[in-house]
Order: C-alpha cells, then sequence, then structure tokens
C-alpha cells in the first residue's frame, strides 16, 4: 500500500434518527473529489443517510484531520461510465478490491 492516507471517516445523518454517525472506510480522490465504495450498495445504512441527506462531513487521514463539507452522491455507472472506471481502477489500485456501489463526497 501506499504512503497516502489509507482511511476517510465519514460522517452522515441519520436518515430514521437524525443522529450522526461516524465510519471509518476506504476511499480515493479523483477530479477533485473523494470516493467510496459500498460493499453492501443500498443496504449500508451510510447510503442510505446519503440518499435522504446528501451534506455530509470528512476527515482524511485520522479523526484529528481538519474536517471537510461537502455533498454526497451515488455515482450511477450507467451514466457516468468514465468516473466509474476511474473510480475502480484507483480503488484496484490503492487496496486490489473496488466491487460495489461508488458513492462521491465532493467539497462545497
Amino acid at each position: 500500500m501506499s504512503a497516502e492516507p489509507q482511511f476517510l471517516y465519514l460522517t452522515t445523518t441519520g436518515h430514521k434518527t437524525g443522529k450522526t454517525h461516524e465510519i471509518e472506510i476506504w476511499f480515493v480522490f479523483h477530479d477533485a473529489c473523494y470516493y467510496l465504495v459500498s460493499e453492501h450498495g443500498e443496504r449500508s445504512h451510510w447510503v442510505q443517510n446519503i440518499r435522504a441527506q446528501p451534506a455530509v462531513r470528512w476527515r482524511v487521514g485520522s479523526r484529528d484531520a481538519d474536517e471537510i463539507r461537502g455533498n454526497g452522491r451515488i455515482v450511477d455507472a450507467t451514466n457516468e461510465p468514465e468516473t466509474a472506471a476511474a473510480v475502480s481502477a484507483l480503488m484496484d489500485a490503492k487496496y486490489d478490491w473496488s466491487d460495489g456501489l461508488i458513492v462521491g463526497l465532493c467539497p462545497a
């Protein structure tokens, strides 16, 4: 693995509870946005949270890193094949894994 940060700390707002939730997750950076892959697709609570409330915040590398605010969105691989292919290639290169639903986080 490379020397670049391996994890991103994503905070979403619960789609049922309205409470904040933080996860540690693998990521890649592409075209000014951060991309994550949900192994469980739409079943992942963090994906459901982003669908309901796209405003999110995240930190890169450690929980002590500066917070970034922006919006999350599901990447539609059918309508955005170049982005999906680029993100999958970056995930494969960094983690040797890219199988799942791609979610983008773009700073506000």
